[in-house]
C-alpha cells in the first residue's frame, strides 16, 4: 500500500481547503525521494517529470480533489498577483498569490522558506505567500494581505497560518546578515539568539509572524514544524547543502475554496 500523503493543517484556518504537505507519500527517490514537488524550470513535458506530476496529483487529492492548481514562478521577492489560469511557462514571476474564484488551488513551493496561508472565510478570499528571510524582510506579506484586500477581504477578518520552515536552532547567520534586519528597526535584533563568534541563530518563523500581527490581521498561528531537523518528513535546503547533496526536494503548501 501507497504510503499516505503527509498533511499539516491550522486550527486557525478551519473551514477552508488547505495543507502544509510534507515529503511522505510521493513517487520521487533517490535525495529527493518522497513527495517532491519541484519543477526546476525543466520543460513541462521533460520526461523526467513524471514524478513531480504524480506527486502534484496526489497533493490535489489530499487537499481539494478535482481543483486547479496555480503555482507562481519564485523569486524571493515580494510581489503577489491574482491567480489566473497560466500555463505552466506563463507563470509570472512573484512569491505570493491570492483568488476568490471556487475550485482553485494555490500552491507554494518552500524547503525551509515559510509558506504562509491565509483565508478570509466571510469574503470567501484565500492567499499563499513564499516568506524566505528576503521576500520577509520587503513586504511580501503585507503585498499578500493588500491583495486580498482589493478582492474585497477585511484584514481584520484575515486568518494566516505560518506552515514548516526552518527553525531558530537550525538557522544559523552571520553579523552582516543581522545588520540587514537592524537596519530596519533595532527591535529587530530579539529575533536572533547569540551563537557561536560573530554568528547567531534567526527566527525567521517569529519575524514572518511579528510581520503579520504588525498589520493588524484577525489570527496569527505559527506550526513550529522544523525542516531542517526532521529529515523523513521534511525537505530542506540547507540540509542538503550542509550534507553536500547534488539536490534538494521542495514541498508544497496548498490553500483553495471548494
Amino acid at each position: 500500500m501507497a504510503e499516505a500523503v503527509d498533511v499539516s493543517r491550522a486550527a486557525a484556518l478551519a473551514g477552508v481547503p488547505h495543507g502544509f504537505l510534507g515529503r511522505r507519500g510521493g513517487v520521487s527517490t533517490g535525495v529527493v525521494a518522497g513527495l517532491d514537488m519541484g519543477t526546476r524550470a525543466m520543460d513541462p513535458d521533460d520526461a523526467r517529470l513524471a514524478p513531480v506530476k504524480e506527486n502534484r496529483a496526489r497533493g490535489i487529492a489530499a487537499v481539494l480533489p478535482d481543483a486547479r492548481l496555480v503555482t507562481v514562478y519564485q523569486v524571493h521577492g515580494s510581489d503577489c498577483v491574482i491567480a489566473d489560469d497560466w500555463s505552466e511557462t506563463g507563470r509570472p514571476r512573484a512569491d505570493a498569490l491570492v483568488t476568490d474564484k471556487p475550485g482553485v488551488l494555490l500552491g507554494i513551493l518552500t524547503a525551509d522558506c515559510a509558506p504562509v496561508l491565509f483565508a478570509d472565510l466571510q469574503a470567501g478570499v484565500i492567499g499563499a505567500a513564499h516568506a524566505g528571510w528576503k521576500g520577509a524582510v520587503a513586504g511580501v506579506t503585507d503585498a499578500t494581505i493588500a491583495a486580498m484586500e482589493r478582492l474585497g477581504a477585511k484584514r481584520a477578518n484575515i486568518a494566516a497560518a505560518i506552515g514548516p520552515c526552518i527553525a531558530q536552532s537550525s538557522y544559523e547567520v552571520d553579523t552582516g546578515f543581522r545588520n540587514q534586519f537592524l537596519t530596519q528597526g533595532p527591535e529587530n535584533g530579539r529575533f536572533f539568539a547569540t551563537g557561536r563568534p560573530n554568528h547567531f541563530q534567526f527566527d525567521l518563523e517569529h519575524y514572518v509572524a511579528h510581520r503579520l500581527e504588525a498589520a493588524g490581521i484577525g489570527m496569527v498561528e505559527r506550526l513550529s514544524l522544523d525542516t531542517y531537523a526532521d529529515a523523513t518528513r521534511f525537505f530542506s535546503y540547507r540540509r542538503a547543502t550542509h550534507r553536500a547533496e547534488p539536490d534538494y526536494g521542495r514541498q508544497i503548501s496548498l490553500i483553495g475554496l471548494g
